[in-house]
């Protein structure tokens, strides 16, 4: 089971460059618990990059760059299939 609702969907966030970021998801309910991952701009995040953390749902850029600003999609995923949330903006001045 994977239901179609996030609990809590990510929101836009706007921050100064050097700045900390973080974009918050709560998954919709499922069995088995989905996995959470990211999407920027439609491609999905790796969490190679040092700069970036993915815990319970968060995801935390350490430091901030111009590059990073864009659209951010939060991806649950289990056996059942795949839910994207709604798109959160990250904008970075």
């Amino acid at each position: 089971v994977l239901r179609d609702d996030f609990r809590q969907p990510p929101g836009d966030v706007v921050v100064a460059a050097g700045e900390p970021a973080v974009l918050e998801c709560v998954p919709p309910r499922g069995h088995p618990e989905p996995s959470i991952s990211w999407k920027k701009n439609g491609a999905r995040l790796s969490d190679k990059d040092e700069r970036l953390t993915i815990r319970g749902g968060k995801l935390m850029l350490a430091s901030t760059r111009k590059s990073d600003a864009g659209v951010y999609v939060c991806v649950a995923t289990n056996v059942v299939g795949e839910r994207d949330s709604e798109p959160a903006e990250l904008v970075v001045f």
